[in-house]
């Protein structure tokens, strides 16, 4: 009786699967995190340069326009 109970827990692969679950699911999990930290400086080094660029730029309003309708310099 008692071989059976210690052979039984041997032959049961019930959690076996659970563990395949949890490595893959941690496999990927760190993979996202590779991704994120590759990606996010060339993220932040765009961003400044957008930046950098519109902050450069001149904006025209609209009563520059309606004074050269006007035929006013």
């Amino acid at each position: 009786m008692k071989f059976e109970l210690l052979k039984n827990f041997y032959n049961d692969e019930s959690g076996a699967v659970t563990v395949d679950w949890v490595v893959l699911t941690a496999a990927i999990v760190g993979l996202g995190i590779a991704v994120i930290l590759a990606v996010s400086t060339g993220v932040n080094s765009l961003g400044t340069k957008i930046s950098s660029s519109l902050s450069a730029g001149q904006v025209n309003t609209l009563d520059g326009l309606a004074d050269a309708a006007k035929g006013n310099p």
